[in-house]
């Protein structure tokens, strides 16, 4: 049975210039996992995106902010502006629905 990892065919390249002391870290970690150098950057790196993009995608309120979010939920929607209402009245006499 074929892992997850060999259905995805592997066609792109991404090559990093590094200092050679980085590259001796690299190589000692890679071992250490007892992993090629290439598996462990791509692993690595991948975990690292991955973790950028929760971090970005996700957001996070303390109890303050979380009680303040609901109360403005459940609060019955504001009147608009008279700003907001021009800004409205303008938009639907100039924008067209394709």
């Amino acid at each position: 049975m074929a892992t997850l990892q060999n259905d995805h065919r592997r066609s792109d390249r991404l090559v990093a210039r590094i200092t050679p002391e980085d590259k001796s870290l690299l190589t000692r970690a890679a071992a250490l996992e007892g992993s090629s150098l290439a598996s462990f950057v791509v692993s690595h790196i991948r975990d690292a995106a991955q973790k950028v993009i929760r971090r970005h995608d996700s957001i996070q309120l303390n109890e303050a902010e979380s009680r303040r979010f609901v109360k403005a939920l459940l609060a019955p929607p504001a009147k608009p502006t008279e700003r907001f209402a021009k800004a409205l009245k303008l938009h639907q006499e100039t924008v067209t629905e394709r």
